[in-house]
């Protein structure tokens, strides 16, 4: 079992690294690291839409739900793929790397829709632009997932 080294009161580095060469441990560790992950990308996201993600989907609004549940299916298939990487710091790496691919991803497609703004058609409770997304959110996820392994 690996000690507490402690110096001046902190908990050393290679304390945390000893605890996470347990598959326990490690488990434990990425899982929380992805959850606090996921809520830090969802709010990126949130940012970055015209509309309020959850109020939407609280008033029953099924594009938002169907566009929001494509980013954190998103999201979770590279937070899957970057915890295949032994360390703590190697996958927030390639999360965020790969998170920010899917954010630009996202502003790619918003530009490249002329005929309609795709934020602007969730809003308006266009259930085909929610699937739309979805669909592009979760391919393309697996694509930038399949390029950090």
């Amino acid at each position: 079992m690996p000690s507490l080294n402690r110096h001046e009161g902190v908990v050393a580095l290679d304390t945390i690294d000893q605890l996470l060469a347990f598959p326990f441990g490690h488990t434990v560790g990425i899982l929380s690291l992805a959850v606090l992950e996921l809520v830090v990308f969802l709010a990126c996201f949130e940012a970055l839409t015209s509309y309020n993600c959850w109020e939407e989907i609280a008033s029953g609004n099924m594009a938002a739900a169907l566009a929001t549940g494509g980013k954190i299916a998103g999201i979770c298939v590279i937070l899957r793929s970057a915890a295949a990487y032994p360390g703590i710091n190697e996958f927030i790496l390639w999360s965020s790397l790969g998170t920010l691919l899917l954010f630009i991803v996202y502003l790619l497609f918003e530009f490249f829709t002329p005929v309609f703004k795709i934020d602007e058609e969730i809003r308006a409770r266009n259930t085909a632009a929610g699937v739309i997304s979805m669909t592009i959110s979760i391919p393309l996820a697996l694509v930038i997932a399949a390029c950090l392994v």
